[in-house]
């Protein structure tokens, strides 16, 4: 019922122009009801056959006889006729124009709510969501709906009013007759349910199955250096082809039933046709009809048996819809994460407190943070060290408000950070990640992307301040160099200076650097923490980091165990004091002779 609740709103919302398509529809057809009486009063006048109640307007018919001969009657007829067709061409020609109209408003509108609404949702959301199943979502399912409801419904009024005005003209030439061509109805509707139901259910998983091809296609793009790096191509392609088999078949098993659906359906028409024809012509030798009774018939007759067969059709697409609009109803009933949100707005130093911070992932009983408690000063660089799995992103997660902790409480400046709006702290913050994403755009973009209003001079400072200038410089067009898909023609320290830069293109109050630097050397490393420490606003750096060289020079280090903070302290008081942060330090302390190495040259501006 969702699928329908969904169509249901969407008819109420574009009923204006729906309304004025629908009354277009309406109009069409009944106005070709009368086509068939002109060639019954053509057929009236050729035969000599006493002129009845040909239903034509009397004004017409009284405009036709004005002429006296025979031969001036059917030339002014058929200037009549030629100028109805033309008014009808009109009538379909702004019945097509608003529908497509229709159509790409529906589509337009509902791309742009659902791509809000996806990036609205939380962020746990996301990670277990796959890519190829939401684009699916956001296009192949909104042009099934677009379809539907801009031509399938019109469509629908188009039949009825084909049916309804062509058996209101029937009634007038042979109520027998127009019962005999009514008995294909019953029979059509009942198959089309039938139809309908199986439409609903295969359609269900042909888009599933459709939905994991794409997200495989998605992937493997995505991930081609890895899987050449493995050369593991034949592996790939015999998982794609696996998928794209079964894809295939439950397509080819649809399309058999609907071959044998519609191939009946054609059949069972035709016989329809062939009998009300015989019995036309059986009405006709026996004088119950004349002549140009049987013409007008047989072309009303037609006007209304294919369209009714086009019904099953339209009851299939139906069954589409309401499968696509049941997979988009899901996305929109996914609660947006600005639902739960703070409405405070306070003035951010970089002042930090953790007081016995708990949180657990949703699909686990184990708690990751298990009372977290730390605090942290303006202006104040600390390192968090810790074990794979241990909560170190966690947190960075947890003060970005991506995730929100069930127990306990983060102060931000003295203020509880669920009650600072999550949009603002964000622009408060600045992360840079371990992978970070870049787009397919120059660097120049790339790095101003956070600020779209930043001066050129900001651009190349915040570049200078993140080592990456040089290699900029470096490139052909500097610059304005192209960046591949996610930053493939870069290496992966470049992409990681250049998303340092893009987040220092703000002044941000909080910086942090989630693994951030793993992918640069030592030097490079050091220079980057040096130049962001010599910058005019000190500002509170976070570091998140397995490299003890880079956690060394940090004010304050805080070593996460278990889901507790159970060490925290300088690099000189950790490495007399036993526990993990000395036990790494024995292990990467040959890095030190390169660290020292590094400052005796003097490599550090």
């Amino acid at each position: 019922m969702k699928g329908f609740k969904l169509l249901g709103q969407l008819i109420i919302k574009y009923l204006p122009l729906l309304l004025i398509v629908l009354i277009l529809a309406f109009i069409d057809p009944v106005a070709y009801t009368y086509v068939p009486l002109f060639i019954k009063y053509v057929f009236m006048v050729l035969n000599g056959e006493t002129l009845g109640d040909v239903r034509l307007p009397i004004f017409l018919i009284e405009f036709f006889h004005s002429f006296g001969s025979t031969g001036k009657i059917l030339l002014m007829v058929g200037v009549v006729l030629f100028l109805f067709q033309f008014l009808r061409g009109i009538v379909k020609f702004l019945y097509g124009f608003l529908r497509d109209k229709l159509g790409e408003r529906i589509s337009k509108d509902y791309r742009m709510i659902m791509y809000d609404h996806i990036q609205s949702l939380p962020y746990s959301y996301h990670n277990n969501s796959d890519t190829g199943d939401l684009i699916q979502r956001c296009t192949t399912d909104i042009d099934v709906i677009k379809t539907f409801i801009s031509r399938q419904i019109p469509d629908i009024i188009f039949i009825l009013s084909t049916v309804g005005g062509a058996i209101y003209q029937m009634i007038y030439i042979n109520e027998k007759l127009m019962w005999v061509s009514m008995i294909i109805m019953p029979v059509m509707f009942l198959s089309s349910f039938f139809y309908f139901r199986y439409v609903r259910k295969s359609y269900t998983e042909i888009e599933e199955s459709e939905a994991k091809l794409t997200t495989l296609l998605q992937e493997n793009l995505s991930g081609v250096r890895v899987v050449k790096a493995f050369a593991n191509e034949k592996y790939e392609l015999e998982k794609y082809r696996k998928q794209n088999e079964d894809y295939k078949k439950k397509n080819i098993k649809y399309n058999n039933v609907s071959s044998i659906f519609w191939g009946l359906g054609d059949m069972v028409i035709t016989l329809q046709y062939v009998l009300s024809t015989a019995i036309a012509v059986s009405l006709a030798r026996s004088g119950a009809v004349d002549t140009s009774d049987i013409a007008a018939a047989l072309m009303l007759i037609g006007s209304f048996i294919w369209p009714i067969r086009s019904l099953g059709r339209i009851i299939g697409d139906l069954g589409k819809s309401v499968v696509s609009a049941n997979r988009i109803k899901e996305i929109l009933d996914k609660q947006s994460e600005f639902i739960n949100d703070g409405s405070l707005t306070p003035i951010v130093d970089g002042k930090i407190e953790f007081r016995n911070v708990h949180f657990q992932f949703e699909d686990t009983n184990q708690k990751l943070l298990n009372g977290v408690t730390f605090s942290i000063s303006p202006g104040e660089t600390v390192a968090i060290m810790g074990k794979t799995g241990s909560g170190k992103s966690t947190i960075a997660n947890l003060l970005t408000r991506l995730l929100d902790y069930q127990e306990g409480s983060i102060l931000i400046n003295g203020i509880e950070l669920k009650e600072i709006k999550k949009r603002y702290i964000r622009k408060q913050i600045g992360l840079v990640l371990q992978d970070p994403f870049l787009f397919s755009k120059t660097i120049y973009e790339n790095i101003a992307i956070a600020n779209y209003n930043a001066k050129p001079e900001k651009v190349y400072q915040a570049a200078k301040i993140a080592a990456i200038d040089k290699d900029i410089s470096a490139f052909e067009k500097g610059y304005n160099t192209l960046v591949g898909e996610k930053g493939t023609t870069l290496s992966g320290g470049q992409k990681q200076r250049v998303a340092i830069a893009r987040m220092l293109i703000d002044e941000k109050p909080i910086l942090i650097f989630d693994d951030s630097l793993s992918a640069v050397d030592t030097q490079t490393d050091l220079m980057i923490r040096s130049a962001l420490q010599n910058r005019e606003n000190k500002t509170t750096t976070i570091i998140i980091t397995h490299r003890i060289t880079t956690a060394k020079q940090a004010d304050k280090i805080i070593v996460l165990e278990n889901g507790k903070v159970s060490q925290i302290g300088t690099h000189e008081s950790l490495v007399k004091e036993e526990g993990l942060y000395q036990k790494l330090w024995d292990i990467q302390g040959q890095l030190e002779d390169e660290f020292l190495k590094v400052l005796n040259e003097g490599s550090v501006d």
